[in-house]
């Protein structure tokens, strides 16, 4: 199927490394132009050359979701160096908690408005600022990378950020959808990225398991009773950021591989 993304022209947050930069990468194969934004400069130039190497025209961009001038500045050199933008993915954020959750004796004001800053703020930063270049244009995708702990308790902060991200998702797609600009969440669970090795491994030392043995047990939080990938979570976002996902626009999309025993509708 063509997704129809050839020379469309996107902004992907958090596109160093996991799903981020898997998301640049398939959005590269399918044509698309690709900017990329991170706060480290160095993992950046790692990530280019390999979004480069998918065929993309890569654009790499130091910018801290949390200075809304950096993040102005992104999309403003982003609109400069393409000519517009069509696409925004949000997925600049801390990593969930993971591990044993906290009591709510143990939680910290601070911990909190970290996670609502970067992550909830972040998203609204980046969308304020593409939302007039979309809407003058009439077409535009956003995607906002979120959590399945919007569903899960364990994670009291992480719960509240991923149902916050999911109330602007729906607020923008109220808004915007009239002028042509569709919005989306996508939901992943534990994905294989880069770090998850270093967490099966922290797993196995606090368990006295094997590491085969902690990603077996983390499998099994799966009805395909194995993890997903990051390049199969991109799959997904790659179709919501094209024109043939027009009949979709304020939802949720789980990308876990399912949760056994709970039903959705």
């Amino acid at each position: 199927m063509d997704l129809k993304l050839g020379g469309k022209r996107a902004i992907v947050t958090g596109g160093s490394r996991g799903i981020g930069l898997a998301v640049a990468r398939a959005l590269a194969a399918e044509g698309a132009r690709v900017a990329l934004t991170a706060r480290d400069a160095e993992a950046l130039k790692t990530a280019r050359d390999q979004v480069a190497a998918d065929g993309g025209d890569v654009l790499v961009l130091s910018a801290d979701s949390t200075d809304d001038d950096a993040v102005r500045d992104a999309v403003a050199r982003t609109v400069e160096k393409f000519g517009g933008v069509d696409i925004l993915v949000n997925a600049a954020a801390r990593p969930a908690q993971g591990g044993a959750s906290r009591a709510v004796t143990d939680l910290v004001d601070d911990d909190l408005r970290a996670e609502m800053e970067t992550k909830v703020l972040g998203y609204l930063r980046f969308a304020r600022a593409v939302a007039p270049h979309m809407t003058a244009q009439g077409w535009g995708r956003i995607i906002n990378v979120s959590g399945l702990n919007a569903r899960w308790t364990g994670d009291t902060f992480g719960s509240m950020r991923n149902v916050a991200v999911s109330a602007l998702t729906k607020n923008l797609a109220d808004e915007l959808g009239p002028h042509g600009v569709n919005v989306t969440v996508v939901h992943p669970g534990l994905t294989v990225t880069e770090r998850t090795p270093q967490l099966f491994a922290g797993i196995a030392a606090a368990q006295g398991i094997s590491a085969d043995e902690a990603e077996s047990r983390l499998a099994a939080s799966s009805s395909l009773r194995r993890l997903i990938t990051a390049a199969e979570v991109a799959d997904v976002v790659a179709f919501l950021a094209s024109p043939r996902s027009v009949a979709i626009n304020g939802d949720a999309i789980p990308v876990g591989g399912g949760a056994p025993g709970s039903i959705y509708y």
